[in-house]
């Protein structure tokens, strides 16, 4: 093992990562990487094969690594052509070598392999009667089964390399999963020297991985058509003896995004493209990651002159956007703002008066005045509850059975405290907290139906857990029920420890049919682990273990989780108020906030986040930051440079339009207000306390939210062939257009001529026409017969029908 400080680079062009080493004892090994670079944040060089490399006596040059021979001091010197530079290596007396272990060289040798996969022995159920646990999440089960399972049929102690486990590891006999490594393969001789120092189990007292260091912790390249660049990355394990291992060779590499950056089974990463990715090292149970920033290959980068800096978010994205050297879109017209800032805060397009009004108003800060007006409406209050309303599952059944749903008269209520709160602009983190706490009747107390939302009955502990962790923190620990987690730092003691908080939530039914009693029981606050059986007591998620003292411990809960202190708990709302106004968030899914799903740009996150909370979690504040920024007002026509961003705001994303959003606004534009059913005339899509998915036709169609689960994607807005047909020919359209007044207004004060053709493209998308779209739809009105009125308002239909089945009118951009 090896002990090493902080990695940074050292001299000004010519860098070694680690920067000081320490070696316990002989044997010990230390790979290292080089790089040269010309200045900070330029491209990066991996020089490592060129570098000369020198020490003494007390180091032996392995290629690239350095292998300990005898205790003392030292020092390594790496030369690149006219540079060098030194730094110190330390030799510790170890009095033996560290002893063969099975959690420290058998276990790491199974993941490196994919011997404990899911799609391996990792499985559920094993493969060809063996199993392990998945990634090595239960050492002591993997230990009894290879040497107690089944005696002497996996290991030959008298002759360790006609052991069935390495000889099907080999393929030397028939193995279903094939050659898994070679006989002189590292793998083979850590397994090879366990078995013949006779299979034993790891002591009590072995040190324990406690954390994983990639290094670089990030590179600068320079993307490359004909030669694309690579730079090699290392893999530190920190050991709680305070030991360091290199554990490259051991490690599983992946990327986020290998259109730009990929990297390989030994940690080499290669651009492909320009833009940002990151790159992740897993070990044990831990992942950590190093961000790669691939320049483009051409230096044409200019910024234009017409984006300035608005507020403190344009501040983060901008710099992110100079150091990719990624360029903005211009700003976007005044009627474009108009149209994108209506339909994300009051899910209604902007009415022609408006459109006037706002175009020619010479107030330099007409559009901020426009979000506060737009933020202080009903109209967003109802958008903003109905967001919410998807994911907290507000929900009814109509049957009023507590077991399939809540009843109705339960949800409508719930939906009515949530709409009150929103529109008071409570805080947002008393709004969390008291959903959280919440125990009484559901019907006396709305906020308790956060422990109803009961599609089988009761809700375990583990999926209120589950839950929580999903909605107000972005995290998604279900992998970790079964298994430590894969691709992230939960393991099954953080998910137990977690799911402890709601074991005492019980139920019981109230006097009225449809209420329900939520309490507590304090002296049932510990989950019991699968694995062991022993129990786990309430722990914070990545935090401490509090002290209940004979408590709620969802008070305990509630008031950690909502805490300014809490960083994720703020993150995660300015990241779903991001996601809203932008089509995507900075992590995303917005409730998937992983360490291998790391945010495009960490400082935008942590300023949105640290805003929300300096404002007291107040959400409208925040959308006023985001929707005045310039970032926002961009336009989202792209240029040449800037044309496949998907990640970093340098230009507004083209998106369609959420199902509720567009049946709202076909009702607005037509003037004809849409029926659903069991609400009532007049209720607005966004308006609908319980949603309508399961019995409104266009809502199902166009992707509106069912309120199974408490997942984002419960929305779905990709197009699909059934909803153009649908616009096309289906009851919604044609309905509106037969009975619209807009049609028959302008039938009573015009014939089909520019200024009727451009009435309607005012109304529908926000603009005027173009000269082409003009002269064709002019071509057509002058061949009608100016005495036939009703051929006059067939044409003007078809020209209205044109623009709302147009994609310019269902999505937002």
């Amino acid at each position: 093992m090896a002990s090493l400080a902080a990695a940074a680079p050292v001299a000004a062009s010519l860098s070694v990562f680690p920067d000081t080493i320490i070696l316990d004892g002989p044997g010990a090994r230390q790979s290292i990487v080089v790089q040269q670079s010309p200045a900070k944040d330029a491209p990066a060089t991996d020089v490592t094969t060129s570098a000369a490399l020198s020490a003494g006596p007390e180091i032996r040059i392995d290629g690239t690594s350095l292998v300990a021979l005898a205790p003392g001091s030292s020092s390594l010197t790496i030369s690149v052509g006219s540079e060098s530079l030194t730094i110190p290596v330390e030799i510790r007396n170890a009095p033996s070598p560290r002893p063969v272990s099975f959690r420290l060289d058998v276990e790491p040798a199974f993941m490196r392999a994919g011997c404990n996969s899911g799609s391996c022995h990792g499985a559920g159920r094993g493969q060809d009667g063996f199993r392990l646990s998945l990634f090595g999440y239960d050492p002591a089960g993997d230990y009894f089964r290879l040497t107690q399972e089944y005696v002497g049929r996996r290991l030959d102690l008298a002759s360790p390399a006609q052991s069935l486990l390495l000889e099907k590891a080999t393929a030397a006999v028939t193995h279903t999963g094939g050659e898994c490594f070679k006989p002189d393969s590292p793998l083979y001789r850590s397994i090879f020297n366990w078995i013949a120092a006779g299979a034993p189990d790891d002591p009590p007292d072995s040190p324990a991985v406690t954390g994983i260091r990639m290094l670089p912790p990030q590179l600068t390249l320079k993307a490359s058509a004909s030669s694309p660049p690579s730079h090699r990355t290392i893999v530190m394990a920190d050991y709680s003896d305070g030991s360091v291992r290199d554990v490259t060779s051991l490690a599983l590499f992946l990327s986020n995004n290998d259109g730009t950056a990929s990297i390989s089974k030994e940690g080499t990463v290669t651009a492909s493209a320009s833009g940002g990715a990151w790159v992740f090292g897993r070990f044990d149970k831990f992942t950590a990651g190093a961000e790669i920033i691939v320049l483009p290959e051409s230096n044409a980068f200019t910024w234009p002159d017409a984006v300035t800096p608005l507020n403190f978010i344009d501040d983060a994205v901008f710099s992110r956007l100079r150091q990719l050297q990624i360029p903005p879109s211009l700003p976007a017209s005044d009627a474009a703002f108009l149209r994108r800032a209506r339909l994300d805060l009051t899910g209604l397009p902007p009415s022609p008066d408006e459109l006037a009004a706002f175009s020619t108003d010479p107030n330099p800060d007409k559009r901020s005045a426009l979000v506060s007006r737009l933020l202080d409406s009903p109209e967003f209050t109802d958008l903003w509850t109905m967001k919410w309303a998807e994911i907290l599952q507000i929900r009814a059944n109509n049957n009023n059975n507590l077991e399939s749903g809540r009843p109705r008269r339960a949800a409508h209520k719930y939906y009515l405290w949530l709409k009150a709160q929103i529109a008071a602009n409570r805080p947002f983190n008393e709004i969390v907290h008291d959903l959280v706490r919440a125990d009484g009747s559901n019907l006396s107390n709305p906020a308790a139906n956060f422990y109803t939302t009961a599609f089988g009955n009761p809700r375990k502990p583990m999926e209120r857990a589950e839950d929580t962790a999903q909605l107000f923190l972005g995290t998604r620990i279900q992998c970790a029920q079964c298994h430590n987690h894969p691709f992230d730092r939960w393991t099954m003691d953080d998910y137990y420890g977690f799911s402890a908080f709601f074991s005492g939530v019980s139920q019981k039914r109230g006097a009225a049919p449809t209420e329900v009693f939520i309490f507590a029981q304090p002296d049932r606050h510990s989950a019991e682990h699968p694995v062991d059986g022993r129990k786990v007591e309430p722990r914070f998620l990545g935090g401490p273990e509090p002290s209940l003292e004979n408590r709620d411990p969802r008070l305990l809960l509630a008031d950690w989780l909502t805490s300014p202190d809490n960083k994720p708990f703020a993150r995660t709302l300015a990241n779903r108020a991001w996601a809203h106004c932008f089509g995507r968030g900075i992590i995303e899914p917005v409730d998937d906030g992983r360490i291998s799903n790391p945010p495009s740009n960490e400082a935008l996150l942590a300023a949105l986040g640290d805003r929300l909370i300096q404002s007291g979690f107040n959400i409208r504040a925040l959308l006023k930051d985001i929707t005045s920024s310039r970032t926002y007002q961009l336009s989202s026509s792209t240029v040449p440079a800037n044309a496949a961003d998907d990640r970093c705001f340098s230009h507004a994303f083209v998106r369609r339009l959420q199902a509720e959003v567009l049946a709202d606004s076909i009702a607005a534009v037509t003037e004809v207000p849409a029926a659903f059913s069991g609400q009532p005339a007049g209720t607005r899509a966004t308006g609908i306390f319980d949603g309508g998915a399961d019995r409104d036709y266009f809502l199902k169609t166009f992707g509106a939210s069912r309120r199974e689960t408490v997942c984002a994607c419960e929305v779905r807005t990709e197009p699909t062939l059934t909803q153009a047909l649908h616009l096309i020919n289906g009851s919604t359209t044609d309905s509106a257009l037969l009975r619209s007044p807009v049609l028959n207004r302008l039938i009573e004060t015009s014939t089909p001529n520019e200024e009727a053709i451009t009435a309607l493209f005012r109304r529908a998308l926000s603009r005027e026409p173009t000269g082409y779209e003009l002269s064709r739809f002019m071509d057509r009105a002058r061949s009608l017969d100016p005495a036939n009125p009703k051929a006059a308002r067939n044409f003007l239909s078809d020209v209205f029908w044109a623009l709302l089945n147009s994609t310019e009118f269902t999505f937002n951009h």
